[in-house]
């Protein structure tokens, strides 16, 4: 039950913050996806497909930790640290989507 409630209560975040990235970048049809080590964009997607890549990646990353974490028996000691696990993992993907996001928000402004 807690980690669907993880799942959930990451996915809910990584959409909010696209939702709220759309309606701010909605002038833009192609938005950066990543960039080179000088802080160059080096491809950019369509605005629809660069907001919902990281979220679809994280939801799968979290499904499959979650799956494991009810169906693959821990090792010995390690019990105690699947939930933990799981956490630091959802939180580090809506972390990452929003450094994309500001790191989006960043190209756009010297871009105008």
């Amino acid at each position: 039950m807690l980690v669907g409630l993880i799942l959930l209560v990451a996915v809910r975040a990584m959409i909010a913050l696209s939702m709220r990235a759309d309606r701010r970048f909605r002038a833009i049809d192609r938005l950066p996806m990543q960039w080179t080590l000088t802080g160059a964009v080096s491809w950019h997607a369509p605005r629809t497909v660069a907001l919902a890549f990281t979220p679809v990646l994280g939801t799968m990353l979290i499904l499959v930790v979650g799956a494991m974490a009810l169906w693959v028996p821990p090792r010995a000691g390690q019990e105690g640290l699947v939930i933990p696990v799981l956490l630091a993992i959802a939180a580090g993907m809506v972390a990452i989507h929003a450094l994309h996001i500001w790191m989006i928000g960043r190209w756009a402004k010297a871009r105008h």
